[in-house]
This record gives structure tokens, sequence and C-alpha cells, in this order.
């Protein structure tokens, strides 16, 4: 059997499976401030897809699922977008920053411990970010000091996404401060029930609380629990960052392409105002259906490279620029035809996306990739720079 065919075969073995497993009324159990009914949704569809073998086919082969090519973890991600299957959201961190840097860059007790414990739902956050170190992430002043067989880290981390219903966190701390920024910095993985730690979410302006900010007040964390030698955290978290490209991007635009009939149906529908249904509106349709092809096309170029281990540098910086763009432009269309009553409607769906018809939650939400991945003003520098080799400009 060849690769396309083999290909073929999952995709309809998959959407049998997808028909008979996705939960049809997942949205309405993750809707609005039912917490409670978004972990057990969460969990429920974790604990089919492991059972199913389509959560981690990025593992290597040893585990459920795992050992797949690249092209068929790309079918994969297109055939759960397309059945609109619920989003890993809570579980992202586990399966992807958490389980890749420890296959990567961990200890094998490390990985005996928490591997199989993520198939069973244990959750992961990050700590990168603070308040003043987001971008600029080698800034970061969250302070480890080793003392004996301990880390004792006190500061402050933000943005970390499910971080309140998180078990363990990805923490960088600051180990050293008398060299380059990058060299002073160390991986740790901290137990979120450690004393001195706190969480708090962050209620954004659609209502979620998507995101929390972590203090921690002389946290406690073995030695054991660091990934990489002291001070080579820098070069642990680039594994972490790179284990998401190209994938996700993958889920993320099929999402949204399978999303245009919601614009569709807006146009169509009867009642609404004679100055939506202009010309100018079909023409928005059209231009935002196209950019989604060529953001398509330009992500499986990607897959091709990477398959033939020729991914270029800025290939993922252009991606996430085109899908930030994109994104706000189908929503804010979304808002203008759906008109005033969208006010009326607003409502939110926990780690549903921004494809959830709830239009100006959609679009309040979908300023969230202005930043998330690295800002857009930081991946412009990097396809300056990098692609295009444009002169860093000196301030006077």
């Amino acid at each position: 059997m060849s690769k396309d065919q083999g290909i073929t075969q999952l995709r309809e073995e998959l959407r049998g499976w997808l028909a008979d497993n996705v939960p049809p009324d997942w949205r309405d159990r993750q809707s609005g401030d039912d917490v409670e009914g978004f972990l057990a949704s969460q969990r429920e569809w974790l604990s089919k897809l492991v059972a199913g073998g389509y959560a981690t086919p990025h593992w290597p082969k040893e585990w459920p699922g795992g050992g797949r090519l690249l092209g068929e973890q790309v079918a994969i991600f297109e055939e759960i977008a397309r059945a609109d299957a619920p989003r890993m959201s809570l579980f992202f961190v586990s399966l992807y920053h958490a389980a890749m840097t420890l296959m990567e860059c961990g200890t094998e007790e490390q990985k005996a411990r928490h591997l199989p414990a993520i198939l069973k739902g244990e959750i992961w956050c990050q700590g990168f970010s603070e308040p003043n170190a987001g971008s600029d992430l080698a800034s970061l002043r969250c302070k480890a000091e080793r003392r004996g067989d301990h880390y004792v880290v006190s500061g402050q981390k933000t943005w970390s996404t499910m971080g309140q219903f998180a078990d363990w966190c990805l923490l960088l701390v600051r180990t050293d401060s008398s060299g380059p920024k990058q060299a002073g910095i160390t991986f740790l993985l901290m137990d979120m029930k450690s004393k001195g730690v706190e969480c708090r979410p962050i209620k954004q302006i659609t209502g979620d609380e998507e995101f929390a900010e972590i203090f921690l007040d002389s946290v406690e964390i073995p030695v054991e629990n660091r990934v990489g030698e002291e001070n080579e955290g820098w070069r642990v978290a680039q594994a972490t960052l790179s284990s998401e490209r190209g994938l996700t991007a993958v889920e993320l635009t099929e999402r949204l392409a399978r999303s245009l009939w919601r614009l569709v149906s807006l146009v169509t529908a009867e009642g609404l105002e004679t100055d939506r249904l202009d010309d100018e509106a079909r023409r928005q349709i059209v231009d935002i259906a196209s950019r989604i092809e060529g953001l398509r096309a330009l992500i499986s170029l990607l897959t091709v490279r990477r398959i033939a281990g020729m991914e270029a540098v800025g290939d993922a910086s252009i991606i996430k620029l085109g899908y930030a763009r994109i994104l706000r432009d189908f929503t804010a269309l979304g808002l203008r035809l759906r008109g005033m009553s969208a006010m009326r409607e607003m409502d939110y769906v926990l780690g549903a996306g921004y494809e959830t018809s709830n239009w100006m939650f959609d679009f309040m939400n979908s300023y969230q990739w202005n930043i998330a991945g690295g800002s857009n003003e930081i991946q412009r520098n990097i396809v300056s720079e990098r692609v295009l080799m444009m002169p860093r400009e000196k301030l006077a």
C-alpha cells in the first residue's frame, strides 16, 4: 500500500470513528460559567481520543497511536477539525509542550512519572511569561536559588493558559544574572500544589477565564525536577516552543475554513437589513475564503519542507501572522453582518476557539492572536531579519 493510499484509508477510518464518538452537545456543555461541565467534557474527550489512538500521533510508536508519519498526523488534525470535534484546550500543554519537552530533554524518571499520567488526564500549564517578560522572554526575573537538594523560587508568571486547573507547571526561572540573559535560565517542573503557589484566573473582556497568573512565594522545587542542566533552560525552552509548530496551524486553519458557512448563512438569512446584503459583504467573504485557501497552501508547503527536513527559519512566523490577520477580519465581518443583535447574544464557550457563531465573543477573542504564540511585532521582526535579511535599525 502506498503512502497516499494509507492516508486515504486513515481518513476513512477516522471519519467513521468521529461520527460515532464526537459528543453532539459538547459546545452546550462548555458554555458560560459551567466550569465543571467544561472539565468533565474535556476529560471524556481525551479518554476517547486515547482509547481510539488519535490523541498522540506525534508521540513515539511505543505509545498508543504514536509513531505516525507527519503526513498522517496532518490528516488526523484535518479530520478532527472537519468533524467540529472539541479542541483539546485543557490538555494542549500536556500533550504537546510538556510531553515533547520530556521526551527530548527529560530524564527517564521524569518520563516514567509524567507521560503515562498525561494520558490519564494530568493537566499541565506553562510558566514562561511574566508581567515584564512576555515577547522578550529572556528578560524574565522569577528567581530560583539552590539550597541543597531544592530550588527556592519566588516571583510571578502571567498568561498561563488553563493554569487554574493545572496539576503541574513548566517553569522558567532565573538562576544566574551575571552573564547574557539567556545564559542564566533554568527549566523546572513545578507541582502546582506546592506550598507557596497561588494561582488567580484572569477575567477577560469576553467574560472567559482562559488564562491565569501564578504567584510564587519561596516555593521549594526538588532538584530532581530540573530538566537539563542548571542555566541551560533556554535551550530546553526552545524544544518546548517548537513542539506545536505546523500541526497546530493545520487544525486552526481547517476549523476556520470549515466555519465559512457561518458567514454565508448570515448573508442568506431571512430578515437581514438590506445594507448588510451589499456586494461589498459578498466580496469580503470571497476575499477571506481565498486568503484561507492561500494559508492552507502555505501550511502544506511547510509540511512538505518538514517532511524533507528543509523547514526554513521564519516559516512558522509567516503562518502565524497570516492566521492572526485572517481570523480578525473573519470575525469582524461576521460581527458586522450579524449587526446589533450580536450584542444581545454575547456568550462564550470555554476552550471552544474562535468559530462559535457568538460573533461578539469571537471578535473580541480573536485579538488574543496578536500576542499568542509570540506577538505579531516579534514575528514581523523574525521575518524581516531572518527571511528578508533586512538590517536591524539602530536607534539614535
